[in-house]
């Protein structure tokens, strides 16, 4: 029987599915590996194979292209025209190729395919191109040769991830320029990385990596899968800013798309033999997926499973990536996608609603990503909260080393539109930010940038609304909304931090309340980057109050690091009552205290703990965060005796708790 099963018995009625799913995987894996002659990594090497290569005696190109009759590689160095020197030959297993002698094709020239098919031709972007570029006046995107004399090279080649705990800061490098235009890899290597070094975060998670056609799809419609954007610059240019990262001793982690790509036919590889499922299933009603209006890969074809396992060993490879953040985990899963599914019971998760196939790739890519580089790091975006996707595959999981707890952020916006201030009982936030599978890991977040997405508001504007236009600046009065807004900011953050099992992400810029929400350049903003952008000044003002929040973040980074392996240390509650919304837990000789009442104000409240000397360590409402500095931090606690609790060694402490205000303490003895 498989751990997963032997650690939670509630599986025992599924112990068949969950081990046919398991035994699917082994299957598919020998497969792939021929029985273990080869390993997957050998298998995952398309991108050395397939696009366009530099051989001894030229370059050779080969696409795979089952459904063509004609191809040719047509681009600048011919005037784009069909030319006998540049036809593809069919091989085999619809592969087709062609030689390229010396001198016809440089660096920096533009090409793509033109494929004819029965019925039909049309110009094609090659799948595995690495490079892709467009045309700012016609807005045509290219494939472009880019084989430069000088490459990039890495100067910290040994690199380990701290994850002790993840601690990630999430980012979009179009948008994390204060300017309105698209930021580029340069500009958040110089700007951005020292800030995420200054404020303790120890990851970055890139989005929008992969090119994709639309630059307001966020990067989630991706065109071409090797291609890193160069909406953002060189592929060496990202090669350094990776290196960069890793010389501050910073993860990159990429957002990879992998559950759907572009409807595009000429920018992407919708059709590139004029077929509908060459990487796609032949079904409409699989292919398109209707909500986000993209095509689904065919997880059971050998080929698609070749072009997504090479993709991951790409960037892990080719760029040194330190791990991935699968996107859309839930829409592949299920052949629903998930949507308007109810995820209520066990049940849900083992029936004929989900896809094996898709089952089975995931769990390949996560043997594969840790088969590379055994200290490599996958998380799983995933609502349904399927068990063992955050567990070791020898185990009867899925292999992601975390998985998103996208339900706390689901709380915060839920309670900050439907409760009013009384009713933040701490049972329900205790359970909401504890509340996972014993066995897997999980990154908790307050929001990330899918809560600040237009047409949805970040934390800091549902709390203080317009009031963030008239009361942020300290030379004028504040407003009761900016100053609840600023506090429970505060306390929102450090109870989601805090009661971390695995890590911690943060969307940049929202850690110092960044107004506003992220809207990209469209036809519906007169093509404004108005909002995708970041600005920073606002933080560093001090005559503005947004550094207040963030001088907390830091605060609060900075004392999860204190601890080494934080979020292993045991978790124990050691009080909650909702009619005073009062809240504590210890890890480790650290008291996490909270008071979210609105109004009241409790002196000496008395709270069970172990027995000894308390020091405050941080305090929300101190005035260096904004708050009023109601409390003297400079004062010890000591425990009184309780008859009651002698046996357990521990006593009451007696604390002032203004309202709205979290303060941590250390035992010192």
């Amino acid at each position: 029987m498989l751990d997963i099963i032997k650690n939670d018995p509630w599986l025992n009625p599924y112990a068949s599915v969950i081990e046919k799913r398991h035994h699917f995987y082994l299957k598919r894996l020998s497969d792939l590996t021929q029985s273990g002659g080869i390993t997957l990594s050998d298998f995952a090497s398309g991108y050395l194979y397939f696009g366009l290569q530099k051989a001894e005696d030229g370059w050779v190109f080969r696409e795979w292209a089952p459904n063509a009759t004609e191809i040719f590689l047509v681009g600048s160095f011919n005037n784009w025209q069909r030319q006998e020197a540049f036809r593809l030959k069919r091989t085999a297993n619809g592969v087709w190729e062609v030689k390229i002698a010396p001198g016809r094709i440089h660096h920096g020239d533009l090409y793509k395919l033109h494929v004819s098919w029965e019925g039909g031709s049309g110009e094609r972007i090659p799948a595995w191109c690495r490079r892709v570029v467009q045309d700012h006046q016609t807005l045509i995107f290219s494939a472009q040769v880019w084989e430069p004399e000088e490459r990039y090279h890495f100067q910290h080649t040994d690199f380990k991830p701290d994850c002790s705990p993840l601690l990630i800061y999430e980012t979009h490098i179009g948008m994390s320029t204060a300017e309105e235009k698209v930021g580029s890899y340069n500009e958040f290597r110089k700007n951005i990385l020292p800030r995420v070094k200054e404020n303790g975060y120890n990851a970055i998670q890139i989005m929008a990596i992969q090119e994709h056609p639309y630059y307001g799809s966020f990067g989630y419609h991706v065109s071409s899968f090797f291609a890193p954007s160069s909406r953002n610059g060189t592929p060496d240019e990202l090669r350094q800013l990776i290196d960069a990262a890793h010389g501050m001793g910073i993860a990159v982690i990429m957002d990879i798309v992998h559950s759907h790509a572009v409807k595009n036919e000429v920018e992407g590889i919708g059709r590139i033999d004029g077929s509908y499922d060459l990487y796609f299933p032949r079904d409409p009603h699989r292919r398109i997926h209707q909500a986000w209006d993209s095509l689904c890969f065919d997880y059971g074809k050998d080929e698609v499973l070749h072009f997504l396992l090479s993709n991951c060993k790409y960037w892990l490879e080719e760029f040194r990536f330190d791990g991935f953040r699968f996107d859309g985990v839930t829409s592949m899963l299920y052949y629903s996608h998930g949507l308007e599914e109810h995820f209520s019971s066990y049940n849900d998760y083992y029936n004929e609603r989900q896809d094996p196939q898709a089952i089975c790739y995931l769990t390949l890519a996560n043997q594969l990503i840790h088969e590379i580089n055994p200290h490599a790091i996958t998380i799983a975006e995933e609502v349904s909260g399927m068990p063992g996707l955050a567990l070791d595959i020898e185990l009867g999981g899925y292999g992601f080393d975390y998985r998103m707890a996208m339900n706390i952020p689901d709380f915060w916006i839920k309670t900050i539109k439907e409760k009013r201030d009384e009713e933040w009982y701490p049972s329900a936030i205790w359970w909401e930010t504890t509340n996972r599978r014993a066995d897997e890991k999980t990154i908790s977040y307050v929001e990330s940038h899918d809560q600040a997405l237009v047409g949805d508001k970040t934390i800091i504007f549902r709390l203080i609304d317009a009031d963030m236009y008239w009361f942020m600046s300290k030379l004028m009065s504040s407003s009761y909304s900016v100053d609840r807004g600023i506090a429970l900011h505060k306390m929102i953050r450090l109870v989601t931090a805090t009661t971390i099992n695995g890590g911690y992400l943060n969307f940049m810029g929202n850690e110092f309340g960044h107004p506003e929400w992220i809207d990209f350049p469209r036809e519906g903003n007169q093509w404004s980057y108005k909002y995708a952008r970041r600005q920073w000044n606002l933080a560093d003002d001090h005559n503005l109050k947004y550094h207040y929040l963030g001088d907390f973040d830091k605060a609060m980074i900075e004392l999860i690091k204190s601890l080494p392996n934080f979020q292993t240390l045991p978790l124990v509650k050691m009080w909650d009552k909702d009619e005073d919304n009062t809240l504590a837990y210890m890890r480790k000789e650290l008291l996490f205290v909270y008071n979210f009442n609105p109004q009241k104000s409790y002196s000496d409240y008395a709270i069970p703990v172990p027995a000894g000397e308390y020091e405050i360590l941080l305090d929300s409402d101190s005035r260096q965060f904004g708050g009023f500095g109601l409390i003297d931090d400079t004062i010890h606690h000591f425990t009184q005796y309780d008859p009651l609790y002698a046996n357990e060694n521990k006593g009451w402490l007696r604390l002032y708790l203004p309202a709205r205000t979290a303060i941590v303490m250390r035992r010192i003895s």
